[in-house]
């Protein structure tokens, strides 16, 4: 018989040429760096989001401060006409009755006694803490004095928001350096300027007022405002 056919040859095996290989690890590379960048313009828009609202969450908390600031800030200013009367006692006894936009200056067995009558016109309670004379004339330009020229008050004076209050010192000290040319602007009824530093009730937001006290009719005397000051921000002019 005759011999059997021999088996058909193996069908070759496609493998995939160097052209397409590169071509499959570029695919799965690009697939890798946008999957990279998409994640990282997701982290960046986030990023810039939060950004934002802390920015925004600043402000807001700034702006909230500086209401409150507002709310507690006080402002002196004289007191009005038909404001009730101030009755004053300084340590030693001496007495003094205050009208409305009225002052008190008078020299009593050699002591200097001053006061005014003054209305805050701010919202918060205001707590004087010194007092500076003032000598020169009064169109000259002078800028205010320090806080440590300031004579400190022998007690703190409260005056609460949108009510009247007054100011009191004295000068008892005759070899004091004001002393003399104070007493003798009493007597020729001159008029001078005083300063009043003070601040709201937590000892914040420091301001400086200057008032002018001259004399009126035969024996009186009323203070009015002359300028403002702010130590903790800007001037408001």
């Amino acid at each position: 018989p005759p011999p059997p056919p021999p088996p058909p040859p193996p069908t070759p095996v496609a493998r995939p040429g160097r052209l397409e290989s590169k071509r499959v690890g570029s695919a799965a590379m690009d697939a890798t760096t946008a999957a990279s960048l998409a994640t990282a313009g997701g982290t960046l828009v986030l990023a810039v989001a939060t950004f934002a609202s802390v920015r925004s969450s600043n402000r807001s908390a700034r702006l909230a401060e500086y209401s409150m600031q507002l709310g507690i800030r006080p402002l002196l200013m004289p007191s009005r006409l038909e404001d009730a009367p101030q009755k004053i006692r300084w340590g030693d006894d001496h007495r003094a009755v205050i009208n409305g936009s009225g002052a008190h200056v008078a020299v009593v067995d050699d002591n200097l006694y001053m006061a005014m009558s003054v209305r805050n016109a701010g919202s918060g309670i205001a707590v004087l803490h010194g007092w500076h004379l003032r000598l020169e004339q009064l169109l000259t330009e002078h800028a205010h004095a320090e806080r440590e020229d300031f004579r400190p008050q022998t007690r703190d004076l409260y005056i609460p928001g949108g009510d009247v209050g007054f100011w009191q010192a004295a000068i008892r000290d005759h070899d004091d350096p004001e002393y003399a040319e104070m007493v003798a602007r009493v007597q020729a009824r001159e008029l001078f300027l005083i300063e009043l530093l003070y601040t709201d009730h937590q000892g914040d937001q420091p301001s400086i007022t200057l008032f002018i006290v001259a004399p009126y009719d035969d024996d009186g005397w009323y203070c009015s405002a002359v300028k403002h000051w702010n130590l903790d921000r800007p001037d408001p002019r």
